[in-house]
């Protein structure tokens, strides 16, 4: 691999694990459309999901006493029996339809919400309501990695605070990722340049998921909120210009 390719993995990893660090999700959003100019889709999309545990395990000390486990396990409860579900779609759901129809949702609705400046907290449905939006980011974390964003966006609309809606973020994003890594794993779709190239960006991974954390810690609920929904947003206008591309 030559010394360009190196540093454009290298660029990928810190902005992927920047961008993880400080909201507890992202890595794909940043990483994936670097990544891809200088390795193949397949090995692209593994290194996101191995980079994106890394950056999340590294980070989980500095939010872990924000955690509200009372809040979370609904959501890990449904999340955990969605996964295998979204696997299992794989074969048959069309890519681009997908993209395109995750990508309108996500620009939709973060713009709503973000036009929606007075505080909402909806309590409909209560930890039923809350399991199914688990379930829901499963099936789409196993069908293609898009575990973050109904429950993203489902915290925004019950109205949690900062530390709160990042405790979920982290804790559902990680325990999702790395459920898909060990089925991905054990069914012997990982390749080993995908586990060297790991190695390689580890530092760089670590490095800018810990800058991630520190800015995330300085940011205010209105601001932590207006990054999330713009990463959200941004998310959508990937996946629907990959789609209509």
């Amino acid at each position: 691999m030559s010394t360009t390719a190196i540093s454009v993995l290298i660029v990928g990893a810190l902005a992927g694990g920047f961008v993880s660090g400080l909201a507890g999700f992202g890595t794909a959003l940043m990483a994936l459309g670097i990544w891809l100019y200088v390795v193949p889709p397949d090995v692209a999309v593994q290194l996101v999901l191995i980079c994106s545990i890394i950056a999340q395990t590294s980070t989980l000390p500095s939010v872990w006493r924000s955690i509200d486990f009372k809040l979370v396990w609904p959501f890990l409860a449904g999340g955990i029996v969605g996964v295998p579900l979204g696997t299992a779609l794989v074969a048959y759901a069309d890519p681009r339809d997908f993209k395109l129809s995750v990508g309108i949702l996500l620009l939709v609705f973060p713009a709503a919400l973000y036009l929606q400046r007075r505080p909402m907290a909806f309590r409909i449905g209560g930890k039923a309501a809350d399991t199914a939006i688990g379930f829901a980011g499963g099936v789409l974390g196993g069908l293609a990695g898009l575990s973050g964003p109904i429950p993203i966006l489902w915290a925004s609309v019950r109205g949690w605070g900062k530390d709160e809606r990042r405790g979920l973020f982290q804790t559902f994003n990680w325990t999702i990722l790395t459920a898909a890594l060990c089925m991905q794993a054990g069914s012997g779709l990982i390749a080993h340049q995908t586990m060297w190239l790991a190695l390689l960006v580890l530092p760089a991974t670590i490095g800018g998921a810990w800058l991630g954390a520190r800015a995330y810690h300085v940011l205010s609920d209105g601001n932590f909120r207006d990054v999330v929904l713009g990463l959200l947003f941004l998310s959508g206008i990937t996946l629907v210009w990959s789609s209509i591309g």
